[in-house]
């Protein structure tokens, strides 16, 4: 949502009209409700909100998905509009996947050449070889619709937009004919109107109270067991901060804050756990469920310090980086040597990274790291400098809906 959300304001500056297919709200099974959103968005974009079946009745058969739900009403709508105006281009860009298997219809029955955006795996194969305690639910139920739908649908695409570099790979090996070619990387990008509007009209959070007599070290993201090696690292940190610095690191609270996708109050805590088996777990709020999108913001400001974890998937990139970077606070990220995110950081200059190789050492050899990169944070507590303009509107969403329509150009020859 995030992607299209940011380049609305620009598509036509660029020499594109956008149409936009999406749910009406109350079919929607939000972890959360953020009407500022709309705030961000043209007035002027045209907007088609479709129906879709209710949860409750769908849940009876085991569908709650939202993508299942609106398939056949978003297949109405989109049939309506190409057959009865010209449009140049169909660009799914959602992890509701179950619509981007229209793509091959609409492009058979209209004629209109489709992108897809792949901002997380649609077949994951990284819980094949996981115990089943480590699955999301439903797992093999959801992986062989995945695995069927996208078997149907990706090879067929005119283009695939990535926010990570493993995704194209990975592709081009699993569907033969498929080249680098028809894709293209492009990461999320950052938006300093977003942080304007949660600073005009939020001033505390509903859900989340930061003690005043901590130092609160922040996240706001998923969690899963995927994010365990690094998670390892950083309570292994706290834990001997404890041991040799107890007075300054008894100070500290986590904050982990969104961590499941699951509606609200029937989120399983897969942080809390972690910090436990280390002992310091008192020092850890885990709260799965989410929170709107502007509180996030508010919070990320409020915070002493900010800490992103990241994944053992090695194709796994975090778009939420660049709200980090703009709250232009202390920054502590744990990430895969091959990310994307580690590249960022050193491009911006922002943030510290405990870079780590989880298929060649062990979590607990990158301990002595954290810790130092800790203790240097906390006790400095200043605001890191802002990065160069120049280098920082290279991540903006104005310039990364710019290289969004020269793919957009590429794929239709416009």
């Amino acid at each position: 949502m995030h992607r299209v959300r940011q380049s609305l304001p620009y598509f036509r500056e660029f020499g594109w009209e956008a149409v936009v297919i999406t749910v009406k709200e109350e079919f929607v099974e939000a972890y959360s409700l953020d009407p500022l959103l709309l705030k961000t968005i043209p007035e002027d974009i045209v907007v088609h909100r479709v129906s879709a079946f209710e949860a409750q009745k769908t849940r009876k058969v085991g569908l709650g998905s939202l993508s299942m739900r609106s398939f056949f009403q978003m297949r109405k709508k989109g049939d309506e509009l190409l057959s009865s105006q010209s449009f140049d281009l169909v660009f799914f860009s959602t992890t509701a996947f179950h619509v981007m298997a229209l793509g091959p219809r609409w492009k058979r029955k209209f004629k209109v050449p489709f992108i897809l955006d792949i901002q997380d795996p649609w077949r994951s194969d990284f819980y094949l070889d996981k115990p089943k305690s480590e699955r999301p639910p439903k797992f093999l139920i959801s992986y062989n619709i995945d695995k069927f739908l996208e078997r149907r649908t990706v090879p067929y695409a005119d283009g695939i937009i990535s926010v990570s570099e493993g995704y194209c790979d990975t592709f081009i090996e699993r569907y033969p004919g498929m080249t680098r070619e028809q894709m293209e990387v492009i990461t999320f990008g950052a938006s300093d109107h977003d942080f304007q509007i949660a600073r005009q009209h939020i001033h505390y959070s509903d859900k989340v109270s930061l003690p005043t007599d901590k130092i609160n070290i922040v996240y706001i993201g998923r969690g899963g067991h995927d994010m365990q090696f690094a998670l390892h690292i950083i309570f292994g940190a706290i834990q001997k901060g404890l041991q040799e610095n107890p007075a300054l690191f008894a100070k500290l609270h986590c904050w982990f804050i969104g961590t499941s996708y699951a509606p609200a109050g029937q989120g399983a805590r897969t942080i809390l756990p972690v910090a436990q088996s280390f002992g310091v777990g008192e020092m850890v709020t885990e709260i799965p469920d989410r929170i709107p999108y502007f509180e996030t913001l508010y919070l990320l400001q409020q915070a002493n310090l900010l800490l992103v974890p990241g994944s053992t998937d090695t194709a796994y990139t975090a778009s939420k980086i660049y709200p980090y970077l703009l709250a232009e606070k202390p920054l502590l990220a744990v990430f895969y040597q091959g990310s994307s995110v580690v590249k960022v950081l050193h491009d911006t200059g922002v943030g510290v990274a405990v870079i780590f190789d989880h298929e060649s050492r062990a979590a607990s050899s990158y301990v002595d790291t954290c810790y130092a990169a800790l203790c240097n944070l906390i006790l400095s507590q200043t605001v890191p400098s802002k990065p160069d303009q120049a280098v920082m509107d290279q991540f903006m969403a104005r310039t990364k809906t710019r290289q969004l329509v020269d793919f957009f150009n590429r794929i239709t020859n416009s």
